[in-house]
């Protein structure tokens, strides 16, 4: 068997896929390092969109290829379009690379990388993993009408036939998969490297709130601002990435209040630091959209490893986590509510300070990547016998 020591077992060749640039993306990035570590070779096929990073390089052992649009696909005006036209352009390129360096295993990232591991496991008789970071359609159901949507579960449920292994970034999917599959969903949590087991109190002459993430419109950034700029003795620190209207938006509305700093992309290796310096996490999320509501966060995880408390949304998984651990506050998605809250963590040290340390004793007994990372390496044991 192949384990994490790695005794001299046959390793194998893995292609990941996935459709973004894979410049940030914590979940693929600590599942490929991982199975490097474990004496398998990992190349990632990643989708550059705007040929805007090398096609080749190599980091931390993990070999990355990209995969950029033929001059026909920049003529279509959105991503959701292209991606049908890039199924087939993704497989021509990963057939490249099977030429160059034979894989024996497909590990498809989100359903938008899919449909190219079907084919090359239809072609190739290689082993193929689904790696679900959300439900599909339930994520575009909130930008697409229904019945759009509804295509994509409908397709999913005929792909998945094919799929020898299936890992899901959360429990809550269980159900979901439990209804187009008999296959058993492995849950892959995006929990973070644990930093210290000893709890390490912030050191700031102002409350510091945080939030690096994704920057949209459910994430209740601008209200977020709108508060923070009439609360004395709080700063707020907002980066990530997002689309490029609501990021300007919201930049704006940031640089024109003294206690907001907007930074804009943050590189992965650095938001756990950051995370560490700050004396809370921001991670309001809407509930109108079940993907939403039924899946974790990288910033629950960012905060349990660093030992600060989280303000979360009532109704999500990540407030649902909060409330068990008694490691944050969990209100209502509005602006009195949060409000409030900020002001009850500014107001008492003792809490925050309580609140962190119950953080940081849940993500060392159950919600660190060494966990998750023994798990993945244990569903890959299998990956070469399953049928």
């Amino acid at each position: 068997m192949i384990t994490i020591e790695n005794k001299g077992e046959e390793s194998m060749n893995i292609l990941m896929v996935l459709s973004n640039p894979f410049t940030h993306d914590p979940r693929v990035y600590n599942e490929a390092k991982s199975l490097v570590n474990a004496k398998h070779k990992v190349t990632v096929l990643a989708w550059d969109k705007k040929k805007e990073h090398p096609s080749r390089e190599v980091k931390d052992g993990i070999q990355i290829a990209r995969s950029y649009n033929t001059k026909f696909m920049d003529l279509i005006p959105y991503d959701i379009f292209r991606m049908h036209l890039w199924w087939n352009k993704g497989y021509g390129d990963a057939l490249q690379l099977h030429e160059e360096n034979p894989f024996n295993v497909v590990h498809c990232h989100d359903f938008s990388a899919l449909p190219i591991g079907i084919k090359l496991k239809k072609n190739l008789d290689v082993r193929l993993v689904y790696d679900a970071h959300e439900i599909w359609g339930y994520m575009v159901a909130k930008d697409l009408p229904k019945w759009w949507a509804n295509y994509y579960f409908r397709k999913e449920k005929k792909l998945i036939r094919y799929v020898n292994k299936i890992i899901g970034a959360e429990d809550k999917y269980a159900n979901y998969f439990n209804s187009i599959t008999n296959d058993k969903l492995t849950t892959i949590l995006n929990c973070k490297h644990l930093v210290s087991r000893d709890y390490i109190p912030p050191d700031n002459e102002s409350f510091i709130l945080l939030y690096i993430g994704s920057l949209s419109p459910t994430r209740f950034l601008l209200d977020l601002a709108d508060i923070v700029k009439g609360l004395d003795g709080v700063k707020c620190i907002i980066g990530g990435i997002g689309r490029t209207r609501y990021v300007e938006k919201l930049k704006q509305k940031c640089d024109e209040t003294d206690n907001i700093k907007f930074i804009g992309t943050v590189p992965p290796h650095k938001v756990v630091p950051m995370t560490q310096k700050c004396d809370a996490v921001v991670n309001m999320i809407t509930v109108k959209n079940v993907n939403t509501r039924i899946a974790t966060t990288n910033k629950q995880f960012e905060a349990m490893v660093c030992g600060r408390p989280i303000i979360c949304t009532n109704g999500t998984r990540s407030g649902e986590i909060t409330r068990d651990e008694d490691c944050g506050l969990v209100v209502d998605y509005t602006k009195e509510a949060l409000s409030e809250a900020i002001v009850k963590l500014r107001d008492s040290p003792e809490l925050c300070e309580k609140l962190g340390r119950n953080a940081l004793k849940a993500a060392i007994n159950k919600y660190n990547w060494e966990i998750e990372e023994k798990k993945l390496i244990k569903l890959y044991d299998t990956v070469k016998i399953a049928k």
